[in-house]
Formats: C-alpha cells, structure tokens, sequence
C-alpha cells in the first residue's frame, strides 16, 4: 500500500548521549530514518540533546530541538509542533521509554498523536518480563525458567527457587543495566537493589542459568502486510553469560545446521507476529543447549536495536531506512533495494562473505574495576570487518581495535595465568586462546575450559598453526606461497614480520613486487546475483577485484576507527561533512572506516566506502588502488593521524595541515621553541626520561605538577601530583619512564580559568570559530569539562588576547584547515597548554552553537579554497548561550571514583541551549541525568583552600530554602561567618553519617572538594552512594555555583523549548 497522506507531521525521539549501551549506532539510525521520511515529504520534527551526532544539524529535521529527552520537555515540544505521530522505534531504549510514559500520563490521547512503528500493546509485551515470557508460551516455545519480582524481599526469596548461578535482569533497561550473574548470597540484598533502581517500571526478571549455551540472534522486519524477511543471523562467538554488546560476533551464523537455522527463522516470525510488531525491525536473542539442540527464547527488542546497526553494515540492507518507511504505510515489495535497484526490500540479503565484529573496551581508564565481562555492557565502541572466510575477517578485526596487538601477538606463556583467563570472562581471553594452543592445550580441554564452540577454536588453531609454517619456510627467505597463505589467513604484515624478525615495510615491498595485493568484493546484498550500484567494498586476498577505480579527482576520508573514550562519533561528524563538503566541490569521495555503529560508514554518505581496518598497511592498499588526489587524515582523532608519515612515505598526498606542522604542534621541545619565539607564555615544563630525571625536574618546576606519558589520547594516565612522595607511587603504579617512553612534566596552575578555542586558517586568514570557557577550574580535562559558548566571565581584553595569539599561532604552524587550542588565564595572564592543528570534539558542538557547519568550511578549505571565497572571514557573535555537559560511565564500574581530573573519563556530551545562561546550565544538567532539587537538603563539604569561596553559596542556597549539611571542618567555618549547617559525621567517624543520610534519601544535592588523596579515599563513599541513588553531585565550587544560578532559575521560571533552526 502507498505512503500515509492522513499524517503530515512525525516527531522522531532520538537516543541522547553516548553512553555504555546505547552509543551512536542510533544515531546512525536515527540519521537513516530522518532522512528517509524528509525523502516522503514528511515534516520531521526531531528531538535529541546530542550536539556531536551530524542527526541534531538543522537539514536533518525541519525542527531540530536539542532540549532534554525526557516526558515533560516532550509534551512541550508535542504542544508547540502538534506532530501527527511519533516514531519512538530508533532511538534505543530512552525512546521507547519515553513514548511509553507519554502514553501512561496521557499525553497521547490529549494532543491526539499516534505511535507508529510500534504500538504501546507490543511494547509492552516485548519489555515487561512476565507478558513476553506469557507471550512466548503461547506459541509453543519457552524462555528460561524465571520469575518476575517487584520488591529486594520477593527477589531474595525467588532466587531459591531459581537457584544459583542466577541471571538478574531489570525491565526496560538499556545495555543490562542493573543486571548482573548472582553466584551466591554474597552482597546479594543491595545488588538485587540496585537492579530494581535501574528499572524504571522497578520490575525485575529472575532467570535459570544458561551459561554456557549458545547464543544466536536475528534481525527481522515486518511489514503492516504481515510480510516478514529475516535480514541476517548473528552468532556470538563467546557462549551466553557475556552481554551480546560484549561478545564478539559472527555473521552469518557460522556453527547452526540448516535445520536449526530454519527453525530460528519460523521462531522469530511466530515472535514478531505473536508480539504485534506490525511494522519495523526487531532484534530475538536465542540460546541452544549444545548438548541436545534445546532452544529458548532470551529477548526481544521491538526496535531498530544495536544489533541492527551491525546487521545493516553486514549486509548492505538499510534496517533503518526501511522500518521508517514501512511506518509511514509502505510494504517491503514497493521499497526498492538501494544497493541493487532490481529487487525490493521484501528480498532477504545473501551473504558470500564472513562478518566478525570484537568489542573495544577501555577498562585501563577505570583500574580500580575488575576487568571481567558479564550480563551488564562494558564496551565503548566495536569494529567490524568483512572477509571471504572467518580466519581473513577475523585478522582484519583484531588489527582494527588500535590496541597494542594487530593480530594474535599478546605472547604469555605461563599456564597458569593463560587457564586462569580462559576460565574467566576477561576481555583478553580471545588472545589466550591462541596462547594456550601455543603451549599445547589440545581444543577439547579449551572447549571444556570456555564453552566457545569447537568450529571457532579450531580455525584460531589453524591460524596458529601457520605461524609455525611461516617461520620454517621464511627462514632463510620469503616464500611467495607462505606469505600468500598468511595473508588469505587474515595475517598482517605487521604480525608476520614480527614472527620473522623483519621489518614490515619489508613485508610490505616483497608482496607488492610478488603482486600478492588485496582485492576488494563488493557488498551487495544478493551474493553476486544481481549487479550492485552502491561501491560498498572489503578487500580480501581470494578472488577478482571489483573496485573499479576511475580517473576522476578524488579525495580520500579517514575515519576515527572505534568509538572509545576520547575518540567518540565527534569525529566522525566531521568525516561526514567532510565528505559531503567535497562531494559538492565535484570531488569523489572515498571513506576508510571500520566502525560499523557510525554514519560515515552509511552506504550512501560517500561515492565509495571501503569497509577496512585502519591501519598503514590496509590504507596504503587502497592508496595504492585509487591513486587519490588528497587524503584527510585530521578530521578522524588521533587515529588517522598516527599514520600520516607512513601514507606520506608510501606516496599519499597529505592534503591540508601538512605532517611536519602536526609533528611540530606535538614535539614538546620544538612547539615549546616555537611559543617561545612568538611570546607566547606556557607553564613551566621538562622531560623526563628516567626515574631521577623525571624528579629532579619536578623539583625545580615546584609543586602542583601535571604528569603524563607522552603521545596519549584523552589524557591516558595523566595526574596531578602535589608531593614528590605522590610522584614516586605515580612512577610505580602508572607508567614507566625510559629513553623511548619519556614522562611529560608540567606545572600545574591552580585555580586557573581553561578555555578552548576552535579555529580554521586557509594559511592567510584565520576565523575564531568560539571560545569556550570551562566552568571547572583547572585540572579536569576537557573532555569532562562543563563549557559555555560565549564566555561568560572572561573580560573582553582577555578575549581579544586569546584571538590575536590564536591567529598568531595558526599562521605560524602553517595550519590549513581546523585547529584547536587550549589556554589557561590566571591573574589575567594567558598560558598555552596545548595545540591541536586538527578536528577537536568540541567542532559539533561549536557548530551548532553558532550555526555554521565549521568542518565543511575547512573540508573546503583543506581542499584548496581559502576563506574569502567560502565568504567566512568573520568571527560569529551570538545572543544565546551554550553549555555542553558530558555523560560518564561510572555506574558501571562499582569500585570506580567518580571524582573527575586531567584524564578523560567521558564517554558523551549533551548540549543546553538557551536565550538565558542558568536556563541552558540546567537544560545541560538534566539532559546528562542530574535532575536539579529547588529545595531541600544540601550536603556542603569542602577543602580548606575552597572555604571562603562558599559562603556567598551557601548563603544563596539557604535564600532558596535549602538546608546546609556539613561535616566537622565545613560546619565549623560556615558557624564563624554565620552561615547555619547542621553538622553530620563523615563516614569513618561512624553512624549516622552522611552516606547513611543519602541512602535515606535525606540529601537532594551534594557539594563535595577533596585534595588529598586521604581525603578523596575518604569521600569516594560518598560521591558513589550519589551516584547509585541518583543524587546530583558537584566536586567543583565552580561547578556547585553554576548549579545553584540554574537551581535559582527553575524555581522562579519553567524550561522553555526552541527549535535550532530559531536560534539563527
């Protein structure tokens, strides 16, 4: 049947910030479906408080709100925009929970709008625990035995009946939220606490342990013609026990027999028909006995999920698009297949390839946590790659995660630690298999030891194998055919000259006189069967090439590679515009990425998209076979950077900043020679590269110092240090210091006022595009920083100061494109701190602040346009305020601090926006989840440098009927400036103290400083029983002070809702 014409007008939901369960494959999503009903001629009307997804710029959505997901900001928007309906279906788990509550406070009967692509009857069914498992058994199949509990008393007496080990999993969560594996009575009362906290219904399932079995999921869609297809089969490498976003998965199901595929496939159409998902995609988790071929049914997810972002890269099919599509009326015999143009959606992809996807995680940020993997999601982000066999993809995986390993090289071979990890859930324990073949543990014993499926093991086996094989035929010289094998085995180049002791660009050379180069296959959905017209490529060493490479101007675009803390989908963004800039300048633009959750790596966002690994030798392949007039290497994090002199020396054409200016900007010596000439003052700073010169240089700097390792990411493992006793435990714990790893040592300015500066120079002209003043003092990365565009305490000499060295400083790096800079003013005197002639996280951001799309203008002008004929030579001057908030992690790592420093911690950033500063500071606050009380009791506990600057505070928070709280030290100062507290012990002085009054929920806010590290371990208790009771927290004065002005203006005014495309 045709399109709708009885709605006009659709509200889209989106998923907010990036967060542990949730990241940007929904934007990716989000992105697809906005589109395609713009494509229908739909008014879309979007809301979503991310600004780093390219889903929140204005030509995205005809009203694009960057306001707070939650029912009330919703309903305002619903009252100003009166949409037709509601596409609640691909923004993850916050939309579909915010359409449920809308529907539950009847704010969907009372503006008349309608939900389309899944209805409240299915949601329902699908996520309340006890009407899917009801659901499940009346159509003949079963879920594991479970029980459904409402109360921590109910919960502690089921699991007896369960018996342990039992699987704990909360309602209407996203990435396992509050779930976990309970292996005993053990902390078994707060834990089944926590998990009905997270459930915002306060329901929970109790299930039979099925660890160990094997775990299968499909993507479905159907149709309101009850036309059913079933897109992709995903099999999880790692058995059930390990949340799927955590295990690393395969597509096609590799191990299932055709009867027990085809007996998935009848289940999960009975599924989606039973649950009433009358249009759309689904996502069903199975898990088979591999004893006896039992099946259950796990979940179901009644919308476009995580998975499906995957599924849509595997296979070609735009799971997105086509759900948003089918929404609006269409069946999947009248939408045509992008890729093919002959055949309709209604046809089920065929692949001819292997898919692997391997989780990235970043448990080195959080060393206080257990690196251990459970039902509760840990990763950050995910690669996938594409091969002709497992083997081949799954090398090009492992070399794709841009961890210290390219392949199968984490060598251990103690059998003690490698039996330990195998019988763990440790994230390492894909690079212990190999090691336990290495030393002689037979598949059988493996396969006892982790339930990982035989088929699997042994092709890791046979890999290993080869090692061997290649060492004795490479020995003297390389053999054509060994080094051929290696590489349809998915071998590096950089693995296989470690096994021989070589270089590897020696590698490199000998394949390419020997002509063993890569291929690149099409993705095209059909198995070759119809011709493809989308060029979505993955190279492998079995067959004919199909690249087709044209003599047109070209540029090449690299992406950032997997999403992880301190390279989030920011940077990605600008890759996209990137590629859309330079599109529309006539050039052909190919995209290198491997990130199967990101836009950039969409099948239509670039004129060719090579689905690769982002390594020199995988981009050097592909330099090599389209012969590119200019590659970008700025706009994708550090990532495409590392391998700007490989791809200059191997003959690709840097375009933009060149690779002498970026070195220059990270050489400390030489950029520090370079300030020097230009005047430009920086704290004082040394490099250390032993234990005793690391010392002896912070002596002479003098206390507070900064301390890091050099060339690192997001801050990696950077710390203030205020003794010389606290560096040395530094020097031990968290690096070590050589002639190859020096230690970067910096005089830390307390109480010093950071502000970042984004800019693009053409080499003549050079536009501040904002200046963002951090509303935390010196110390925490900016990253995690609370920031505000315009500045809104800095005098306008100060800023006129920061303009002119900025410019100063882009003209003489050379800088052609966009750069970042960040400062630090103390008493009026400006410091530099670093300098980033790059893309920086802060450009969407910006972008949308100001109403610019700052990263074409430099796609442009990197491409050979300057600024005057892009007509940007201007700074931008605003009347509104932006204040960018960010999201962290912290609830699930249990013994982690929440405490925020010089590393970044971070994992997304949402946006307030506001006419009024205290209006878009609580906007910011609320959309990051900190739901600001406008009365109540405030816990004040402060260091004693930060006491006087709280009495003008704590005064404002009495004015507005708060109640101060405070321990011995804080109470006695306020008593003496005649500020009344009500005095309560700390936790180490005993009951009743603070964290007791916190889990009465006594406290509505919380204001805490620490500077020892006595005093930070004595806190941490109360900053993480904040955190699990969802109580706002602030570890800054700064940051407390903003809090109140937003306090101060949600009691005498209500959040005002205003779409982007008003701003300008």
């Amino acid at each position: 049947m045709p399109k709708r014409t009885d709605i006009e007008s659709i509200l889209v939901i989106g998923s907010g910030p990036i967060v542990i369960g949730q990241a940007c494959e929904f934007d990716y999503s989000g992105t697809q479906a906005c589109k395609a009903l713009k494509e229908e001629g739909y008014k879309v009307v979007l809301i979503n408080s991310n600004p780093a997804t390219i889903m929140t710029d204005p030509d995205f959505a005809d009203r694009t709100y960057v306001e707070p997901i939650n029912a009330e900001i919703v309903e305002k928007i619903i009252k100003q925009e009166k949409p037709d309906a509601i596409l609640p279906t691909i923004g993850g788990q916050t939309a579909l929970n915010i359409a449920m509550e809308l529907d539950s406070r009847g704010v969907l009967d009372k503006y008349n709008v309608e939900l389309i692509g899944a209805k409240v009857e299915a949601i329902e069914k699908a996520e309340k625990r006890e009407n899917f498992k009801k659901a499940i058994e009346s159509i003949g199949l079963r879920v594991p035995n479970s029980i459904v509990v409402n109360n921590v008393k109910d919960g502690l007496d089921s699991i007896s009946k369960i018996g342990f080990p039992a699987i704990i999993r909360p309602s209407f969560t996203l990435g396992g939220t509050g779930g976990f594996i309970a292996y005993s009575d053990e902390n078994l009362e707060i834990l089944m606490k926590n998990a009905l906290d997270s459930s915002p219904i306060s329901e929970v399932q109790i299930d039979e342990s099925i660890i160990g079995w094997k775990e299968f999921e499909l993507e479905v869609v159907r149709d309101s013609k009850d036309n059913v297809v079933i897109i992709c089969s995903i099999e999880n490498f790692d058995p059930m026990g390990i949340h799927t976003g955590d295990s690393i998965t395969v597509a096609p199901s590799q191990t299932l027999s055709d009867k027990q595929y085809q007996l998935l496939r009848d289940y999960s159409i009975d599924i989606i028909r039973e649950i009433g998902v009358d249009t759309g995609g689904s996502n069903i988790q199975f898990g088979i006995n591999p004893k006896n071929g039992e099946i259950v049914v796990i979940e179901m997810n009644p919308r476009v999920s995580r998975s499906s972002a995957l599924a849509s890269k595997a296979t070609g099919y735009p799971i997105a698009k086509i759900a948003a599509k089918l929404a609006v009326g269409y069946t999947l015999d009248e939408l045509p297949n992008d890729i093919t143009l002959d055949t309709p959606a209604s046809f089920e992809p065929t692949l001819d390839y292997v898919v692997v996807k391997i989780p990235r995680f970043t448990f080195e940020k959080f060393p206080q946590t257990k690196p251990e993997l459970g039902t509760q999601m840990k990763s950050v982000g995910e690669v996938m790659s594409i091969g002709s066999t497992f083997k081949e993809a799954l090398g090009k995986a492992m070399r794709s995660l841009e961890i210290e390993n390219l392949g199968f090289d984490l060598y251990d071979k103690d059998k003690e630690e490698i039996i330990r990890i195998l019988k763990s859930n440790n994230p390492k324990k894909l690079w212990y298999l190999a090691n336990a073949i290495r030393i002689g543990v037979s598949v059988e014993e493996i396969y006892k030891l982790t339930k990982i499926d035989k088929w699997f093991l042994n092709n890791i086996k046979e890999i290993i194998d080869l090692e061997s094989l290649i060492k004795k035929k490479c020995k003297k010289s390389l053999d054509k055919d060994s080094i051929t094998t290696a590489k349809k085995n998915g071998l590096s180049d950089s693995i296989i000259s470690d096994l021989l002791e070589k270089e590897e660009k020696e590698i490199r050379e000998f394949r390419i006189a020997n002509n063993i180069v890569p291929s690149y296959k099409m993705v095209d959905t059909c198995a070759a069967e119809f011709e493809a017209y989308t060029p979505y490529l993955y190279s492998t060493y079995q067959s004919e090439d199909e690249s087709n490479p044209q003599n047109k101007k070209k540029i090449a675009i690299l992406g950032g590679g997997p999403n992880r803390i301190g390279q989030g989908i920011e940077f990605d963004y600008c890759c996209v515009h990137a590629s859309f800039a330079l599109k529309d300048d006539g050039y052909q633009t190919l995209m290198i990425n491997c990130n199967p959750e990101t836009v950039s790596t969409d099948y239509d966002i670039s004129d060719k998209l090579y689905f690769e690994p982002l390594t020199a030798e995988d981009t050097i392949s592909i330099i090599n076979k389209e012969k590119p007039d200019g590659t970008i290497v700025h706009f994708g994090g550090q990532t495409p950077l590392k391998l700007a002199l490989d791809l200059e020396e191997a003959g690709a054409k840097i375009i933009g900043t060149s690779a002498d200016s970026i070195d220059l900007a990270e050489d400390r010596e030489r950029f520090k020679n370079l300030m020097e000439e230009l005047k430009i003052r920086q704290p004082d700073s040394g490099i250390g590269k032993s234990t005793d010169e690391v010392l002896k240089i912070s002596s002479n700097i003098g206390y507070p110092i900064i301390v890091r390792p050099s060339y690192v990411l997001g801050g990696r493992a950077m710390e203030i240090v205020y003794s010389e006793d606290d560096l040395i435990k530094y020097l031990e714990k968290a690096v070590s210091v050589s002639n190859k790893k020096p230690v970067l040592i910096d005089k830390f300015l307390n109480d010093a006022k950071e502000v970042d500066v984004d800019a693009i120079s053409d080499g003549k002209d050079v536009v501040i595009c904002g200046i963002l003043e951090h509303i935390e003092e010196a110390g925490v990365h900016s990253g995690d920083s609370t920031m505000v565009l315009p500045p809104y305490s800095l005098s306008q000499s100060v800023i006129d100061e920061i303009i002119e060295k900025s410019k100063k400083i882009a003209l003489s790096l050379g800088v052609r494109g966009l750069m970042n800079i960040q400062y630090a003013i103390k008493e009026n005197n400006i410091f530099i701190i670093e300098v980033n002639p790059r893309a920086s996280r802060t450009v969407p951001f910006i972008s949308k602040a100001i109403g610019i799309p700052i990263a074409k203008i430099a796609s442009k002008v990197m491409a050979g346009k300057n600024l005057a004929e892009l007509d940007f030579t201007k700074e931008v001057t605003i009347n509104h305020f932006a204040v960018k908030e960010s999201v962290f992690p912290f609830i699930k790592f249990p013994d982690v601090d929440t405490l925020l420093g010089p590393e970044m911690k971070s994992t997304g950033e949402v946006m307030g926006l506001d006419d009024n500063l205290a209006a878009a500071f609580a906007k910011a606050q609320i959309a990051a989840g900190n739901n600001l009380p406008i009365k109540g009791n405030a816990f004040v506990s402060v260091k004693d440098e930060d006491k006087p600057k709280i009495i003008d505070l704590c005064k404002r928070l009495i004015n507005l009927d708060f109640k101060i709280i405070s321990t011995k030290g804080t109470h006695e100062f306020l008593i003496k400036n005649s500020i009344h507290s009500e005095i309560i012990n700390k936790v180490k002085e005993g009951s009743p103290n603070i964290v007791d009054l916190i889990l009465d929920k006594k406290i509505d806010i919380v204001m805490n400083t620490t500077l020892t590290k006595k005093e930070i371990t004595e806190s941490f208790s109360i900053r993480r029983t904040a955190l699990t009771r969802q109580v706002p927290y602030f570890t800054t004065v700064a940051g407390a002070f903003a809090a109140v002005e937003a306090i101060a203006y949600l009691r005498n005014d209500s959040i005002k809702v205003k779409p982007l495309q008003e701003y300008f």
